[in-house]
């Protein structure tokens, strides 16, 4: 394809970031509305499987469109996942049942993961590695915006307007990034001689269905040693074998086995699998100690999460120019890590809510500076011919290690409280309750549930029910609670912190081939690579 202006690319640049804040918005707008939602629905029984089911589609098409980007080009996955996404979100509107919202939203989740991998993608194609940390920096901190609005945004509609709107309001967006996307990307050619790898894609998808599903439901619908779990680990297990050996063997795989002989793309996917899953930490546990143990409302608790996601924007922001004026890399991976470990340890232990905040800010600075590095290094040291699979394969390992961070750390968090509300009543820390007659003993006994503090409301109008000389008993009860569930989110964010550690160690171990600009001829590529992947500018495809 000939050579495109910068002035082109620049307008490619804005149809790529409208469609990637299409998709962000959407995403981030549901998620507080979503609760809300179901309960109007009924179901909500299958709540889990509305989160569940977009994920899963989401995830498995972003792998797959990688590989298939890389041989079709970007602009008609682009152009797809645009359609896929609105047919989704507009039907979502439309539902009547649970199981519709379900059907619904995996439709979603498959434009959803199309597009987001192609969009990312496209920006490694448009420019050279060392301006594209720039483009990539100013792309994170778009979606970063949208978590900003989106929540807030989502919240109110929800309480004000029909809930089918949260669906439908930005739809005219997506017909507007479509449009854009039409008349300003270039058109693409398919790669001669290209064969698409069935077997393997297939094996890769039922691989990441067991293995997304038991993470997803391990500690929440069936216990970790349930024959359920077991059994879909398991299945995960021997799936991964049957996908390496079909792969060792395809003329072209799905998921090529030799990007993972060069030491930067294992680095960086390993550290991108352990950010996210400590960071998890951060984003999914945090409200439990804001609404949870300090009795602040759901609103306010979303205001306490936005420093958080305001720092990232601009840091992210700042680092991707950072890192383009530089052509360094590395040294913004070492800075930012500190910060995050940092983050997680004030959480362990804040008392208040301005603690909260402080961390909050402190994590999402490292956040900023350390998000647009690992795209980056990946895409920097693979051949243009897989920088849509090792693009798509390094957001599968993020989405990998978000899936099982969030299982693993809400064990941490189920079992500690557990453990702990039991010790703390057998010490006689609880209320003496062997006064009391038995029915009334059951009744407060009942409350020994952390999950009660969430719904501050239906505390105060418990408390203002209860006859009066019950009432500091179950003011004795609800504090001896929230001291636990304190307690057990310590443990958590101490356990999210030890991963980010583990992942700081690692990013040392990160090998850095020089940016390329624009004007160079050549860069040396890691030292064992069969090629030199810098040897030319990537293609726009």
């Amino acid at each position: 394809m000939e050579d495109l202006t910068h002035k082109k690319k620049v307008t490619i640049m804005v149809a790529l970031m409208a469609a990637m804040f299409f998709a962000a918005i959407n995403q981030t707008i549901v998620s507080t509305a979503m609760p809300r939602i179901i309960a109007m629905l009924g179901g909500i029984e299958y709540y889990t499987w509305v989160i569940t089911i977009y994920m899963l589609t989401s995830t498995i098409a972003t792998v797959l469109v990688g590989k298939l980007s890389d041989i079709y080009g970007r602009k008609p996955f682009l152009l797809f996942g645009i359609v896929l996404f609105i047919i989704g979100a507009f039907l979502s509107g439309t539902s009547t049942t649970i199981f519709q919202m379900i059907t619904y939203r995996g439709i979603q989740g498959l434009g959803g993961g199309i597009l987001m991998s192609a969009t990312v993608t496209a920006v490694g194609d448009l420019f050279a590695p060392r301006e594209r940390a720039k483009w990539t920096g100013i792309m994170m901190a778009i979606f970063g915006f949208s978590s900003v609005i989106g929540p807030t945004l989502g919240g109110f509609m929800v309480d004000h307007i029909a809930w089918h709107w949260v669906f439908w309001i930005f739809l005219p967006l997506g017909v507007i990034a479509f449009a854009m996307i039409w008349s300003m990307f270039p058109k693409t050619q398919r790669k001669a001689a290209e064969k698409i790898d069935y077997a393997g894609s297939l094996f890769l998808t039922l691989m990441l269905i067991s293995l997304l599903l038991g993470f997803s439901w391990a500690g929440t619908k069936y216990d970790w040693g349930s024959p359920q779990i077991i059994g879909l680990l398991a299945a995960a297990v021997v799936f991964l074998i049957v996908l390496l050996l079909i792969e060792r063997r395809a003329a072209s795989p799905v998921l090529p086995l030799s990007m993972f002989k060069n030491s930067i793309v294992t680095v960086s996917n390993t550290v991108g699998f352990l950010m996210n899953a400590g960071m998890m930490g951060a984003m999914m546990y945090l409200p439990f100690f804001t609404q949870g143990v300090l009795g602040i409302s759901p609103t306010n608790s979303g205001f306490v999460n936005m420093p958080m996601s305001i720092a990232m924007i601009v840091l992210s922001t700042l680092s991707g120019r950072w890192i383009s004026k530089s052509g360094k890399y590395k040294r913004f991976a070492v800075a930012g890590m500190p910060f995050m470990v940092a983050g997680m340890l004030l959480m362990a232990f804040m008392d208040n809510v301005y603690v909260a905040i402080a961390s909050m800010i402190v994590f999402g600075v490292g956040l900023g500076i350390s998000m647009p590095v690992f795209t980056l290094t990946v895409q920097n040291a693979v051949k243009p011919t897989e920088l849509g699979v090792a693009t798509a394969t390094a957001t599968l390992f993020r989405n990998l290690g978000g899936t099982i961070g969030i299982a693993v750390l809400g064990t941490i968090m189920n079992s500690g409280m557990s453990s702990k509300l039991e010790a703390a009543v057998k010490s006689g820390e609880g209320p003496d309750l062997s006064q009391l007659d038995p029915e009334t003993a059951t009744q407060l006994s009942s409350f020994l549930n952390p999950q009660m503090l969430l719904d501050q409301p239906k505390l105060k109008e418990l408390h203002a029910t209860l006859p009066e000389q019950l009432q500091p008993l179950f003011t004795h009860i609800i504090e001896m609670v929230r001291s636990v569930l304190s307690d057990s989110l310590t443990v958590v964010f101490l356990s999210g912190m030890s991963l980010l550690v583990v992942a700081f160690v690692l990013v040392m171990f990160l090998k850095e081939i020089p940016l390329r600009s624009a004007s160079d001829k050549k860069a040396p590529a890691e030292s064992g690579a069969e090629t030199d992947p810098l040897k030319k500018e990537p293609a726009l495809s």
